[in-house]
């Protein structure tokens, strides 16, 4: 699937990309198409199907035009070629790692991930024969220190999750195309507004569609995108391992994405906001922030993003109770778990993610008990810096 032609701009790409081609009935919005199976009408189109003659939908786990649609924009938004929708974030990478590496074979990832991915790496694949070194986050010089003559894919995220490290993606780039490697960089919390890691010269980029990309805490989706080639050898292998979307999240994906370049603006706008205020405030000991000159990798980040997204890591002072407490003082974050929703949420990971690990495991992993995790949703930034301000007095 070539990408189409789209306006340049990020806000007119997120309104019209994937969508500039006629409609059953001239509709204007992507219908959902909630269909399971395509027809043929006669034996002769089936068998102009089946040697490439004809482009038309089969059956539902190889395609669906809804789907088709959300991939086509989302492509777009990241300069890919092409992209691929997942039934979530988790299945994007799990599937993409079991289709592009074979037992013997070697991957490097970095520290400070999300857990889960994580945990797949050290288990599911370890089990499968697949060897995986771990190395400090943004420290392309461990990577290439890491590489074995088995190594076959680098992956990481940029930013981390929780710490907001910033990889610097050129030299990644540089590195695997010396030793011949593949990349995968995670890009949830950046997005397509504030970095495009395919242009550094990446692989391929992997979105959790639930975050920012849907924006609206109601979808369920993860999404590859890449050069063609690539994206048509996870197709297949999707066919087979059947982690597809479904219509409707794909519609409400689309939905989400018409005001993408919107939410971005003031989610970039309330991150750094409120990462300034918590930085100057006695009650807060860190930062971590990629927009504030404190963060150690500020320099990459003003390098290669447009902005710094919503999500703010910070330590109080004080003990794990004493953050329950200021957490529980909040009146505008709803607590739970994920981000980049209109919402504005907060987690302490202690509790949140790692609340079955003793608390020297979670120190082990870089979780202190009075790390918070703040994703700024959408709200006026004012009221959620009043907030803040409130909570950090009240805690006690």
């Amino acid at each position: 699937m070539a990408r189409e032609r789209t306006p340049q701009g990020v806000g007119s790409r997120a309104v019209h990309g994937g969508e500039r081609q006629q409609r059953t009935s001239d509709a204007l919005t992507v219908p959902i198409y909630q269909t399971s199976t395509y027809v043929f009408r006669d034996t002769q189109e089936l068998i102009d199907f089946k040697e490439g003659r004809i482009d038309k939908g089969e059956y539902g786990r190889y395609g669906n035009p809804t789907i088709q649609a959300a991939e086509r924009k989302v492509a777009a938004l990241d300069h890919a070629d092409d992209a691929l929708l997942w039934a979530s974030g988790m299945c994007a990478v799990t599937s993409t790692l079991l289709t592009m590496l074979r037992p013997g074979q070697h991957l490097i990832t970095t520290a400070d991930c999300y857990r889960r991915t994580r945990q797949f790496c050290d288990s599911v694949l370890q089990r499968l024969g697949i060897d995986v070194s771990v190395v400090p986050a943004a420290q392309p010089q461990a990577i290439e220190a890491a590489i074995q003559p088995t190594t076959r894919l680098v992956l990481s995220e940029a930013p981390t999750n929780p710490y907001l490290y910033v990889l610097d993606l050129e030299e990644l780039a540089a590195i695997a195309q010396r030793h011949r490697l593949r990349t995968l960089v995670d890009s949830t919390f950046a997005t397509p507004f504030n970095q495009n890691p395919l242009s550094f010269g990446i692989d391929l980029v992997m979105h959790s569609a639930t975050k920012y990309l849907g924006g609206h805490n109601d979808l369920l989706a993860g999404v590859i995108v890449g050069k063609a080639p690539i994206i048509a050898a996870l197709r297949e292998a999707q066919g087979v391992l059947g982690g597809i979307s479904d219509p409707h999240a794909a519609y409400l994906l689309i939905r989400g994405l018409k005001t993408f370049a919107l939410r971005m603006q003031q989610h970039n706008a309330n991150g750094m906001a409120l990462a300034t205020f918590l930085e100057r405030h006695p009650r807060v000991r860190r930062v971590y922030y990629p927009g504030l000159p404190s963060h150690p990798c500020h320099g990459v980040a003003k390098r290669q993003m447009r902005g710094f997204g919503g999500v703010v890591s910070f330590e109080i002072d004080g003990s794990l109770e004493q953050t329950s407490s200021f957490i529980d003082a909040l009146r505008l974050p709803y607590i739970a778990p994920s981000l980049g929703g209109v919402e504005s949420l907060v987690e302490q990971p202690a509790l949140m993610s790692y609340y079955e690990l003793a608390p020297d495991e979670r120190r082990d992993l870089g979780i202190g008990d009075n790390l918070v995790r703040y994703a700024a949703g959408i709200e006026d930034t004012d009221d959620l810096i009043a907030d803040a301000e409130q909570a950090l007095a009240a805690y006690c």
